[in-house]
C-alpha cells in the first residue's frame, strides 16, 4: 500500500474554484490508478472521479462532469482534483484513494489505500 495525504481543502463561495492535491509516498505510485470520492454528512460515500496510472484515461461522477478535472503529476507522485464552478451540494470531505493496477476504476471497492480526507465547505 501507499500512504496518501490530501491538502487543498477549504472555504470557498459558490461559483468558486479549488484545487486539490493528493501526495503519495512510496516508490509504486506509478502502479496505481488514482480517484477522488467525497462524503457529506449522513450520506455514503460518492465517486468523483479516477484517473489511469499512465494519466490517459479518466473518469468522473456524473454530478461533477465538466465541472472538475482529475490530472496527475507522476514525477511528482501527485494527484490532483481541479474542481470549477463550486455549488454548495459539493459540499463534504474529499478523499484521494489508490488502487494497484493501470485501469481506473469507479467503484470503491476497487481502491485500497486511502487518505484521511480534506474537508470542502461551499457557501451559498
Amino acid at each position: 500500500q501507499i500512504q496518501l495525504e490530501e491538502s487543498g481543502g477549504g472555504l470557498v463561495q459558490a461559483g468558486g474554484s479549488l484545487r486539490l492535491s493528493c501526495a503519495a509516498s512510496g516508490r509504486t505510485f506509478t502502479a496505481n490508478f488514482m480517484g477522488w470520492f467525497r462524503q457529506a454528512p449522513g450520506k455514503e460515500r460518492e465517486f468523483v472521479a479516477s484517473i489511469s496510472s499512465s494519466g490517459a484515461i479518466s473518469y468522473y461522477g456524473d454530478s461533477v462532469k465538466g465541472r472538475f478535472s482529475i490530472s496527475r503529476d507522476n514525477a511528482k507522485n501527485t494527484v490532483y482534483l481541479q474542481m470549477n464552478s463550486l455549488n454548495p451540494e459539493d459540499t463534504g470531505v474529499y478523499y484521494c484513494a489508490a488502487g494497484r493496477g493501470a485501469f481506473a476504476r469507479t467503484s470503491l471497492e476497487y481502491f485500497s489505500s486511502w487518505g484521511q480526507g480534506t474537508q470542502v465547505t461551499v457557501s451559498s
